[in-house]
């Protein structure tokens, strides 16, 4: 969240760049929260100064009774500022609970490097890779699925319901090869420490990352056990530190993590919602670095090329944006999205986020470091990408490998963890 005191000692410089997200609500919400904050620190002056004037008083009541000295009119002194003090402290607890909640329903800053306005301000960066082209209609991921016997998505209706697929035979296995493939790729020659966190979070660990309270709605939750499934590998993998002081030795700290991801968000009627573009159950291999700031500029280029280095071993075209301060998520300061080229659809997929948040999400969840030995502990930087999301990906596997006969081609690097080089359709 935002330090409070950033936006007390700054609050036309911080009303600016939240404004910048294109949200004229959240004008209003810093004006109610410069005033709870006056009220706040009012009280607490208040009642620092009432509880010094006792302590005083107090030492004076113990004097004049050692002395024989009248003390009942301080006596009753201390009995009023009492009574105040008892009723204040309720109200300031009540502020202070008030002002917490606000803070969290703030979005980050974004950076000054961010251009301004909505998604229609979005910018490419740069593309690796040519669509490929073919002398026949390209058929989309559905069909192909359905004919090569290994997505059935009336089976994941039937199941569950509209936007949970079953894979099958070397559908199935192709989940496992994408896994694997990415989780090396990451952890031997990108240096990720692979860990297996728990699919299921409570709601500190949500409120670290900055799903809660804001996407509350969004979030698949087990109220019996006030719990949630996890929306992301980013969740848990963050807040695997939370509430820690790390050495600066322990920095970069670097983590993959191959999971599931549960995501409740509403889906518009017949967009996209056909195939696997949009679903509510999906897998994804995520990264997640903890830094230094100094360092975080560069860690975002680096985590950015790392989900990069996927694509291009898979050989898939694609193309890298930065996104407007309008277009930009709740908790990131600044993100590149990865869009791959799907043939059969004809449209760029999303497959990757790439962000940094700064000190957002370290300062909801107390993550820190010591900058030197004994040094007062500072809020780390915390980033995150997708390395990478799978049903997109494999959309674009399958529509761009295609052949006029309906087979698809396996890309060099998956065959060795898919025992075949092409999957042909079911007789």
């Amino acid at each position: 969240m935002i330090d409070i005191k950033r936006l007390r000692q700054d609050p036309d410089g911080t009303r600016a760049r939240l404004l910048r997200r294109g949200d004229d609500s959240l004008g209003p919400l810093l004006d109610e929260m410069l005033q709870l904050d006056r009220r706040r620190r009012e009280l607490l002056t208040r009642v620092e100064s009432l509880k010094a004037e006792r302590n005083a008083a107090s030492d004076e009541v113990a004097r004049r009774k050692r002395t024989g000295e009248s003390a009942d009119e301080l006596m009753r002194r201390l009995k009023a500022s009492g009574e105040e003090v008892r009723a204040l402290d309720p109200e300031l607890r009540e502020l202070e609970a008030v002002l917490d909640e606000r803070l969290l329903s703030l979005p980050n800053l974004p950076l000054d490097e961010v251009p301004d306005g909505d998604a229609s301000a979005n910018r490419v960066l740069r593309a690796w890779g040519d669509p490929p082209v073919f002398d026949f209609t390209p058929r989309p991921h559905w069909e192909l699925g359905t004919s090569l016997g290994i997505l059935d998505l009336p089976a994941g209706v039937k199941i569950t319901g509209s936007g949970f697929p079953l894979y099958t035979g070397a559908g199935a296995r192709l989940i496992r090869a994408l896994a694997n493939f990415m989780l090396d790729l990451h952890t031997r020659e990108h240096e990720y420490r692979e860990v297996a966190p728990p699919y299921l979070v409570n709601r500190a660990t949500l409120t670290g990352t900055g799903q809660l309270p804001k996407f509350a709605e969004e979030v698949y939750a087990s109220p019996a056990d006030d719990l949630f499934l996890i929306p992301t590998a980013e969740v848990p993998v963050t807040n695997i530190h939370r509430e820690e002081i790390l050495e600066l030795k322990e920095l970069p700290a670097a983590y993959v993590a191959f999971t599931p991801c549960f995501r409740r968000e509403a889906f518009s009627h017949g967009k996209d919602t056909r195939g696997l573009i949009r679903v509510h159950q999906f897998d994804k291999v995520e990264l997640v670095r903890i830094v230094q700031p100094q360092d975080s500029p560069a860690e975002h280029e680096r985590i950015t090329r790392h989900a990069e280095a996927v694509l291009r071993r898979l050989g898939l075209p694609y193309r890298v944006i930065e996104l407007a301060a309008g277009d930009t998520g709740f908790a990131s300061a600044r993100t590149y999205d990865i869009e791959v080229w799907a043939a059969g659809v004809g449209a760029w997929l999303e497959v990757s986020s790439s962000s940094t948040f700064t000190d957002y999400q370290a300062r909801r969840a107390n993550i820190r470091y010591r900058p030197a030995p004994k040094a007062k502990p500072e809020l780390v930087h915390t980033l995150n990408a997708s390395g990478v999301a799978f049903p997109r990906t494999i959309i674009a596997l399958l529509e761009n490998n295609q052949a006029a006969d309906g087979s698809v081609r396996v890309p060099e690097a998956l065959v060795p963890y898919m025992g075949v080089d092409r999957l042909t359709p079911c007789a």
